[in-house]
C-alpha cells in the first residue's frame, strides 16, 4: 500500500517537471498544507533591460508559489491551473534573490483563491517588499 505524498514531496515532484522554473533556477524552500515558499536568485535569466528583476519573472514566481499552495489542498490525482491573477509591483531590485510565499485564502470544490507575497532579500539579508498578488485557480484532473 502506498502512502500519500507530503505537501513538500508533492510540490517538489511537480516543480521538477517545470521547464521554465528550472531554467530560472527556482528553488523550493518550504511547503506545508496551504502554504509554499519559493526563491529565485538574481541572474541574467531574470532581468529586464535596466538590470532589475523582470516583472514577468516576479509574476511567474508569485504565480507558481500561489499555485503550489493551492496544489497542497487539492485531492490526490488532481493538479491546478491558474485562470486569473492580479499583481501589484511595489519595488524593483537588483542582486540577491526574490522569494514568493503563496497562501490559500479559500479552497472550494471548484475554485481556489490564493495570495502571494514577493520579497527581495539583498546580500546582507535585508528583506524588502517587492510585489503582492491574488489569484484564482481551478483543480483539473492529472493527465500524466
Amino acid at each position: 500500500m502506498t502512502s500519500a505524498l507530503t505537501p513538500h514531496e508533492r510540490v517538489a515532484q511537480s516543480l521538477a517537471r517545470q521547464g521554465m522554473m528550472n531554467h530560472l533556477g527556482v528553488r523550493l524552500l518550504s511547503a506545508s498544507l496551504g502554504q509554499v515558499e519559493l526563491s529565485v536568485p538574481y541572474s541574467d535569466k531574470v532581468t529586464q533591460q535596466q538590470g532589475g528583476y523582470h516583472g514577468g519573472a516576479i509574476g511567474a514566481l508569485a504565480d507558481i508559489a500561489a499555485g503550489y499552495a493551492a496544489l497542497t489542498v487539492s485531492p490526490e490525482g488532481m493538479e491546478v491551473t491558474t485562470v486569473e491573477y492580479k499583481i501589484n509591483f511595489l519595488s524593483n531590485f537588483q542582486g540577491g534573490e526574490i522569494r514568493a510565499t503563496g497562501r490559500v485564502a479559500k479552497a472550494g470544490k471548484r475554485i481556489i483563491v490564493t495570495t502571494a507575497e514577493v520579497v527581495h532579500i539583498d546580500d546582507t539579508g535585508k528583506r524588502s517588499d517587492c510585489a503582492v498578488m491574488q489569484s484564482t485557480l481551478v483543480p483539473v484532473v492529472k493527465t500524466y
